[in-house]
């Protein structure tokens, strides 16, 4: 009796034998953590609020609570902490300008209401963290709120203004540390914003790296920031960034032909409507 003859499916992939010993040498633990791994990369970016911290601030005339809020991004793992601090009277600034323009939108989102007496008792401080961590998760959920240019400013404002006040008066190591912190923010919020949200961050970063004689940081900034400027016509801001990219690629012996190049084409064709004022002198006018 003849032995039935084996067929090979042409449809079928052959693992080579360098990938099938790759399989076979990983333990049933190795494999569930492939698989673990592989669902979250699957898994869609939401952005995630904690409050895991709060201080009691005392001035002489003032005291108040001060609540340090946490944003991460869901999705994989976000080893950028990045926070910033919030009083209660921030967060109710933001809700009535948020319901000044989606009122109907957020008739069941609510703040913790605000309490005249027992600020500082530590069982409230701790029901008011809870509460305003659930606020922003709320606020999230609102496709509306969570697409606003509201929503960033609220995490970010405060900051700029100090770092733009910080570079103004020159001290420009301690603005690079706050825009540091903006940026990260901006950048966990980009999927649900404009690209452009991050140009005046970067553009300021560039500036600051410059005047701290770190060339190839500022570089590095600028050119991050000019593909949002280029694909939304921000006119203000890409002479500036061209301008200051080919004087930065000189000094690092870059190749600039084709910036300097775009510069020249922008000059040529805007004919005086493009703005002559250097990417400093644009930054410094922000956020005053």
């Amino acid at each position: 009796m003849m032995a039935g003859r084996r067929t090979e499916d042409p449809n079928m992939t052959t693992l080579s034998p360098e990938v099938y010993s790759a399989f076979s040498s990983l333990t049933t633990k190795e494999l569930q953590q492939n698989l673990r791994e592989e669902k979250l990369r699957d898994r869609p970016v939401r952005l995630l609020f904690e409050i895991p911290s709060t201080r009691i601030i005392t001035h002489t005339l003032s005291k108040y609570v001060v609540y340090e809020v946490v944003v991460m991004r869901s999705g994989s793992f976000d080893s950028h902490r990045v926070s910033v601090d919030r009083r209660y009277s921030d967060f109710a600034r933001f809700h009535h300008t948020l319901l000044q323009e989606f009122n109907e939108e957020l008739e069941d989102v609510v703040l913790p209401r605000k309490i005249l007496t027992g600020n500082f008792n530590p069982e409230v401080i701790s029901e008011r963290r809870l509460g305003l961590q659930d606020y922003l998760a709320k606020l999230y959920q609102t496709r509306c709120v969570r697409h606003s240019p509201l929503f960033p400013k609220f995490f970010t404002e405060q900051e700029q203004k100090r770092a733009h006040g910080l570079l103004r008066s020159g001290q420009f190591r301690l603005a690079v540390d706050q825009l540091q912190i903006i940026l990260g923010i901006q950048e966990k919020l980009l999927p649900w914003q404009k690209p452009t949200l991050v140009v005046p961050t970067l553009s300021a970063l560039a500036v600051c790296y410059r005047d701290l004689e770190d060339p190839e940081q500022a570089f590095a900034a600028a050119q991050k920031a000019l593909p949002p400027v280029r694909r939304y016509g921000l006119k203000d801001y890409r002479a500036s960034l061209l301008d200051l990219l080919v004087n930065l690629g000189y000094q690092l012996g870059k190749p600039v032909a084709q910036l300097q190049e775009e510069l020249t084409m922008l000059r040529d064709t805007e004919r005086g409507e493009v703005f002559t004022r250097s990417l400093k002198e644009l930054v410094v006018q922000k956020f005053i």
